[in-house]
């Protein structure tokens, strides 16, 4: 095994402050909920702060274990991740009308967190595996749309669009990188297009938010009723950002997490930011964000290895585009989704495998020369090797 060079020191910490972070904000979004459901504010902190320390602990352990070990176990893994898809069907907890949930105990857990990685982990080995073959519709292209379309059919039937959507978008973005014929994934999109809009339209809920999303104005098509039923929460996170200004109202000090966001813990919790560290605590975290993009991106830039390569731009797409597409949503920019803030929202499955899927990402960076460990400078013949050219280190 190569020699281990130090970790991306700077990605660490920029997480660890994400999630640590994360506990103030659902602490103040959750504590009039939780006193009023069960006479302690703190019900839901606790919780979350066990999940926290949960991921920390899985990242740490995931940071130190060499990547290529897992390189023998995706296509394990997918299998595994099938197999509890089909489960959820049938010993599953429904919720909002969805059955997303399996149950152990007092330990609830979301199948579809755990698939979403399975899956581009496996098509990250697929990818590094066949190399060119994979240019080759039969041999490469088919095999891994198998495994793409067989997960995602299975969590949009939970059903799960926002998160079907997004393992498809995120498995075709893998097969780009990895040198698939651009014609194949335009072909299979080209085929997939009209069953995807059948499947949005097929559900009056989906239907209605596309219809609003359109008209730029929740309820234009639909009346005042609607606005109540299917996009009330929206229009509170939005004020919540409005109440917010620059500076925001203070920690604690939200209005919308007692009256009026619904659950705003959870995928809205990002309005809570917004609310109570205004524009500039949200430009903080949009900005945290994007530096961990940065780093990702560079880590898979220098990793020679193409297994390691994918999987860095496999993690860090995942994290930040989650992130993004969070922040859009409760702005308002895109249609509303059930997608988490990836290590701020309230929920386990999500915050612990993003936590673990980070850890392999830092081991990654000890692979690659952009933080080289100090070592004894050999002599080569009369001459220090510290005279010869070096490699610029970034």
């Amino acid at each position: 095994m190569k020699d281990q060079n130090h970790i991306d020191l700077t990605l660490l910490i920029a997480v660890l402050i994400l999630m640590l972070f994360s506990l103030g904000i659902v602490y103040s979004a959750s504590a009039s909920y939780a006193l009023a459901k069960s006479g302690n504010s703190e019900q839901f902190l606790t919780s979350h702060a066990a999940k926290v320390m949960i991921g920390i602990v899985g990242l740490f352990i995931c940071m130190r274990i060499n990547y290529q070990s897992f390189r023998k176990f995706t296509k394990i893994a997918v299998i595994g991740a099938v197999v509890l898809l089909l489960a959820t069907f049938f010993l599953g907890g429904e919720a909002k009308g969805a059955t997303r949930w399996l149950r152990f105990s007092i330990i609830g857990f979301q199948p579809s967190e755990f698939a979403k990685y399975a899956l581009l982990f496996h098509l990250c080995t697929l990818i590094a595996v066949k190399g060119q073959l994979m240019q080759d519709l039969k041999k490469g292209f088919v095999p891994a749309v198998v495994w793409v379309g067989l997960v995602t059919a299975l969590v949009m039937a939970q059903p799960n669009f926002s998160m079907g959507a997004m393992i498809f978008l995120l498995s075709l973005l893998m097969l780009y990188v990895g040198n698939v014929r651009l014609k194949h994934i335009a072909l299979t999109f080209a085929i997939l297009l009209p069953l995807i809009i059948i499947y949005m339209l097929s559900a009056e809920y989906r239907y209605h938010r596309i219809m609003d999303y359109a008209a730029g104005s929740a309820g234009l098509f639909n009346g005042p009723d609607s606005i109540d039923r299917f996009e009330y929460q929206l229009r509170q996170a939005v004020i919540g950002f409005g109440n917010g200004g620059i500076f925001g109202a203070g920690p604690g000090e939200s209005k919308q997490r007692d009256f009026f966001l619904p659950e705003s813990y959870g995928d809205f919790i990002f309005s809570i930011v917004g609310e109570e560290y205004g524009f500039l605590g949200t430009a903080f975290f949009m900005l945290v964000f994007l530096f961990i993009m940065y780093r990702g991106y560079r880590i898979a830039k220098y990793t020679e290895d193409p297994f390691g390569r994918y999987l860095a731009i496999a993690i860090t797409s995942t994290i930040t585009f989650y992130a993004l597409i969070n922040a859009g949503v409760t702005l308002g920019v895109f249609p509303t989704t059930g997608l988490p803030m990836p290590f701020v929202s309230y929920g386990g499955s999500s915050m612990v495998l993003s936590a673990c899927a980070v850890g392999v990402l830092l081991n990654i960076s000890s692979h690659t020369d952009l933080h080289p460990r100090a070592r004894e400078i050999p002599v080569v013949g009369s001459v220090h090797a510290d005279t010869l050219p070096e490699r610029k280190v970034y």
